[in-house]
C-alpha cells in the first residue's frame, strides 16, 4: 500500500456544446481564443481553493496530457509560468496518451510515499477539438474539450492509497491510433495541404478495439489474480470514455453496469482528461465515498492499458 490521498480537485469544461445525435461534446468554440493552457490554469484555481491551499503548498506540477501544448518546454513548464511563476516548484510532464493521469497517479504515489514530495498537483488538459479531421467522422464525432486537476498528499490513515498499480503495452497497436506529424519522423515544415492527414488525430476505431477486447480480459484477471480481489471487492470502476463499445468492453470484463462510470453520451472522450474528469464527478455526485475501493483504469494510443487499485 502506498499511503496517499486525495487533498481536493477542480474541473473546467466549455460551455460550448456540439451535438451529434444524442450524443454532446464540451468544445471550445472557433470564436474562442480559450487555450489548452487556459483550461488547465482554471481547473488549478478550483482545485487549490477547494484545498483551501496556496500554490506555494504544491511540491510538484505534474502535467498528464496527452498533447503537448508545444514541442519544448515542457507543458508543465508553461503552466508553471501562469500559476507558479517566481517559485522553485519542480515541473514536469508525464505523458502515456490517454492513460496520462493514471500513469501520474501511479509514478508520483512512489515519491510521495517515499517522502520526496508532499502535495502533488497532477492536471491534465486537452484541446482535442483543434486536432480533429472532420472526414474521419468516428473520431470527429467522439472527442471534447476539458481539464482536470486533483492534488494528493501523502495520508496518515493506513487504509488510505493505491493497492496495487500495473501498466502492458501492446506495440502492434502503435499505428491504430497517432498523430503522425509535428514531431521529428514529420516535421511540421513538411507541412503541405496534401499531408494534412498527417498532421490530424488518426483512428482505426475498429482494429483498437478488437485489439483491447484480446488483451484487457487477461489482463484483468491477472491484476485480480495478483491481488486477490474480485469484482465484488470493488465498489465502483473508473474506465477511460474511450468510445460508446465502453460498455460492451465492461461487459467483457465482466464487470457489472452499476459499477462503472459511463459519461460518453454527455461527455464523450476527452482524452487524459477522460478518467480524472470522470472520477471527480462521480466523487461529486456521490457515487464515490470515502472509504471505497475504486479503479481507475483504461487503454491508450500504444496500445498501452493501465490500471490502478485506489483505496479512498
Amino acid at each position: 500500500m502506498r499511503n496517499i490521498e486525495i487533498v481536493g480537485y477542480g474541473t473546467f469544461i466549455p460551455e460550448n456544446i456540439v451535438k451529434f445525435g444524442n450524443q454532446k461534446r464540451h468544445r471550445i468554440a472557433k470564436d474562442d481564443s480559450t487555450s489548452q493552457i487556459d483550461m488547465a490554469v482554471e481547473a488549478i484555481k478550483k482545485a487549490l481553493k477547494n484545498s483551501n491551499l496556496n500554490i506555494e503548498d504544491i511540491d510538484c506540477i505534474v502535467s498528464a496530457s496527452a498533447v503537448c501544448a508545444q514541442l519544448i518546454p515542457c507543458t508543465a513548464s508553461l503552466i508553471h509560468e501562469r500559476i507558479a511563476k517566481g517559485t522553485n516548484i519542480p515541473a514536469i510532464d508525464i505523458n502515456t496518451t490517454c492513460t496520462s493521469f493514471i500513469s501520474a497517479l501511479d509514478i508520483m504515489s512512489y515519491l510521495i510515499d517515499a517522502g520526496r514530495y508532499n502535495k502533488v498537483l497532477i492536471v491534465s488538459s486537452e484541446k482535442a477539438s483543434v486536432g480533429l479531421n472532420e472526414n474521419q467522422k468516428e473520431s470527429f464525432e467522439l472527442f471534447a474539450d476539458g481539464a482536470c486537476a486533483m492534488i494528493f498528499q501523502k495520508s496518515n490513515d493506513p487504509k488510505k492509497g493505491i493497492i496495487y498499480s500495473t501498466q502492458q503495452t501492446w506495440s502492434e497497436g502503435v499505428h491504430a491510433t497517432e498523430i503522425r506529424g509535428g514531431g521529428n519522423l514529420l516535421p511540421g515544415m513538411e507541412y503541405s495541404q496534401e499531408k494534412r492527414a498527417d498532421y490530424l488525430f488518426d483512428m482505426q476505431g475498429k482494429e483498437v478495439l478488437l485489439l483491447a477486447a484480446r488483451k484487457l480480459p487477461k489482463f484483468f484477471k491477472n491484476m485480480f489474480k495478483e491481488t486477490g480481489l474480485t469484482i465484488s471487492d470493488i465498489d465502483m470502476v473508473v474506465p477511460h470514455q474511450a468510445s460508446r463499445a465502453l460498455v460492451l468492453i465492461m461487459k467483457k470484463l465482466g464487470v457489472p453496469f452499476e459499477k462503472y462510470i459511463d459519461i460518453v453520451d454527455d461527455y464523450g472522450n476527452m482524452v487524459s482528461v477522460s478518467v480524472p474528469f470522470a472520477f471527480c464527478k462521480a466523487l461529486d455526485e456521490g457515487k464515490i465515498k470515502k472509504g471505497n475501493t475504486v479503479i481507475l483504469t483504461g487503454t491508450a494510443a500504444g496500445l498501452t492499458a493501465n490500471a490502478i487499485i485506489l483505496q479512498i
